[in-house]
């Protein structure tokens, strides 16, 4: 029994001596996965141009609604909300225009609410806000378009009613920093 459990052993440690070289082989390889950012070394820093308005007021969206939403001055808070996401991540540090290694351009194209649930009488018990924009990335060392991205969406969801029923300014509040997040993401990671 004391030599069947050697025999066991001696087998058991040439299959070890074996694995352990092909498993450390793996381990530097990995899956492809980085904490690196995928942006060039020599970006630095970034001018975020205030976002554009070019949500088309006068274009008629549905049956139900007359006109298109719009809340007064949302460009403006979408332009800090993206400011304060660099500067939260620290991976590009905004910068005045003359002083930046790239420039972030957007434009607010489209602002939706849809309702998504309704309570037994048909009152709309919960929205969902979206905020639609087209970003641009620029390089300003070597003049060129590194990324750009038509009808990026952030979005959130509220309650009109009911115990969880919050006013639809705090869900823009979200919304606002949902795109901010996705276009700041969408910067720094490039995927």
């Amino acid at each position: 029994m004391i030599l069947r459990f050697k025999v066991q052993g001696a087998r058991f440690m040439r299959v070890m001596v074996c694995l352990v070289p092909c498993a450390l082989c793996l381990v530097p390889s990995g899956c492809g996965y980085t904490t690196r950012p995928g942006l060039p070394s020599h970006l630095k820093t970034v001018f975020v141009q205030p976002f554009a308005n070019r949500i088309d007021l006068t274009q008629l969206t549905t049956t139900n609604q007359r006109f298109p939403l719009y809340r007064h001055a949302m460009e403006a808070d979408l332009t800090t909300a993206v400011i304060n996401r660099f500067q939260f991540t620290g991976i590009l540090r905004p910068a005045s225009g003359e002083k930046a290694d790239s420039r972030l351009e957007g434009e607010l194209v489209e602002f939706r609410r849809d309702a998504l649930r309704y309570d037994a009488s048909s009152q709309v018990e919960e929205w969902r806000l979206s905020i639609v924009v087209n970003v641009h990335f620029y390089d300003l060392h070597t003049n060129t378009l590194v990324w750009n991205e038509e009808r990026l969406t952030g979005d959130t969801t509220y309650f009109e009613l009911g115990t969880n029923a919050e006013s639809e300014s705090q869900a823009l509040t979200r919304a606002i920093k949902d795109l901010a997040r996705r276009v700041v993401e969408r910067t720094v990671e490039n995927w």
